[in-house]
């Protein structure tokens, strides 16, 4: 039999007329239950019904199941370190250190005491030690774990708790300062593990952070990959993934899973202003962590490939002046003598483009590509010399140990100095300025607000070439950039010697 029912279209009234007799309806079965059964709680039978009839609805997914799974590989990492301020960083290799840019913009998870805006860990009653805590995860059965350098650097004591509360001395096996990862060791057996993706997470995608937030153990958080390929200043091997999952001090050197339960990150800065966690995380790519972690299970150390030269990178107004249709590549500024650079023949001035075949973006790209191959391996370089392509081959050495760049003396003004007024700069031959060598020409003083001070140009920097050809008077300088100019140049390259080595300045012709 089928009802009839009011036409909506004839019958306007219909929806509300419906909806007030479904409300009567109610409110009669519940006179109707008060006579029945006088004890019945109206509210607690209609709330009951409520609950069944949520129950039958379909619920959102949750990450209840990949956490119960990945959790248990998860540590808590506790150090004890000395506290006596001999022993802190030194400021020339900390990238932390106070009035550096990451510093200024980024705190780590689980930092020394001694950095700034973060609450001072506590120390022993004899105030010889501070401890710290952060996180990790373990990524083989015998005990093998991951954690971040900062976490366990100097450490005189580390231990680790399990998610079940059981805790194990550790032992570094290795740490890896340039890329801030570290592995350390427990004895024993069948520990639940963690496997490192493959393939890197693509942006959007779901994360979870899980770690020891504030000592406080197992909490894990929620968001999604933010962006890749993330540059912070930490470092020539930067390639951060960001998450806005919330992550606090203490979560450093934890895994970013997928929902797939593989760990596509190691987390290990934020950016935070206040020292808060303000949805910007970032962690160290799996691919990354791959192959450092390798290298410290095999040998205790990381050895990187090195060709030995001074890159930067192509900005237009550098692509400008060497007439390149694209700002990509990586510009030698300087080869290094008796490097694999210099002995394959490569010059400053040029800009590799590729090796091996696969493109390079820019001087982080080459730095990357190169740091991520063996000493001794050979290489195909693939680079631009004055608007030519050549490929020259050359054979990896090993990266020497960082070495600390000192700021030359800056040489005071003296008689015969050449003023460039539309750069607002004063240039004299190095020959005549005490302690300069006799190559180039001498910046003796940068305006302020001129646009020598704009491009960062700085007392005691080396002017060496303008357009490519050496210069060695005040009027050398002037007469490149006349010629440039007069060749319907836009830009022209100046080739700049300072404290810091060499480097290439596009310098704009069309200003003053």
């Amino acid at each position: 039999m089928t009802a009839n029912l009011p036409d909506p279209k004839k019958d306007g009234r219909y929806s509300a007329r419906r909806l007030v007799l479904l409300g009567t309806t109610i409110l009669s079965l519940g006179a109707a239950a008060a006579i029945v059964a006088p004890n019945v709680n109206p509210s607690a039978a209609l709330a009951q019904n409520v609950t069944q009839q949520a129950q039958t609805v379909a619920r959102p997914t949750g990450f209840a199941d990949i956490v119960e799974k990945v959790k248990p590989a998860v540590i808590s990492v506790r150090v004890k370190k000395d506290a006596t301020p001999q022993l802190s960083m030194d400021d020339g290799d900390n990238p932390f250190a106070p009035g550096s840019p990451f510093e200024r913009f980024f705190r780590r998870f689980g930092s020394p005491d001694n950095m700034p805006n973060i609450p001072n860990m506590p120390r022993s009653p004899r105030g010889r030690f501070a401890s710290g805590q952060g996180s990790g995860f373990f990524i083989s059965a015998d005990g093998y774990a991951v954690t971040n350098n900062h976490v366990v650097d100097k450490a005189e004591e580390v231990e680790v708790q399990t998610d079940d509360g059981k805790i194990y001395q550790a032992k570094v096996i290795g740490t890896d300062p340039r890329t801030d990862l570290a592995l350390i060791k427990v004895d024993g057996k069948n520990f639940p593990f963690a496997k490192l993706a493959e393939n890197a997470p693509r942006i959007g995608d779901w994360v979870l952070a899980v770690g020891n937030p504030f000592g406080l153990g197992g909490t894990v958080t929620a968001g999604i990959v933010s962006a890749r390929g993330r540059d912070i200043g930490a470092g020539p091997y930067d390639d951060f993934i960001q998450i806005d999952a919330p992550v606090n001090k203490g979560n450093s050197g934890g895994p970013t899973f997928d929902i797939d339960g593989h760990v596509v990150g190691v987390n290990t800065a934020i950016f935070s202003p206040s020292g808060g966690n303000v949805g910007i995380a970032f962690a160290i790519p799996a691919s990354t962590v791959n192959t450092v972690v390798t290298q410290l299970r095999e040998k205790g150390s990381v050895t990187r490939g090195w060709i030995g030269v001074q890159i930067q990178p192509v900005t237009q107004d550098i692509a400008d002046s060497l007439g390149l249709k694209k700002a990509e590549g990586a510009l030698v500024a300087e080869p290094q003598a008796k490097s694999p650079a210099a002995k394959a023949g490569i010059e400053a001035g040029d800009v590799i483009i590729a090796v091996n075949g696969e493109e390079i973006k820019n001087a982080r790209d080459l730095a990357r590509k190169i740091g991520s191959m063996s000493p001794g391996t050979s290489a195909k370089v693939t680079l631009l010399r004055k608007g030519t392509e050549k490929t020259v081959t050359l054979t990896l050495g090993e990266l020497p140990a960082a070495r600390e760049a000192r700021a030359s003396a800056t040489p005071e003004d003296r008689d015969g100095t050449s003023a460039l007024p539309r750069f607002g700069m004063q240039l004299a031959p190095a020959g005549s300025v005490a302690g300069a060598s006799s190559e180039g020409v001498v910046v003796t003083s940068v305006e302020p607000d001129g646009l020598a001070a704009e491009l960062g140009f700085k007392a005691g920097d080396v002017i060496v070439e303008v357009g490519g050809v050496a210069v060695k008077s005040p009027a050398d300088v002037r007469k490149s950039f006349t010629e440039a100019r007069d060749a319907g140049k836009r830009t022209v390259l100046v080739r700049v010697k300072s404290g810091e080595g060499m480097r290439f300045v596009a310098a704009p012709l069309a200003r003053g």
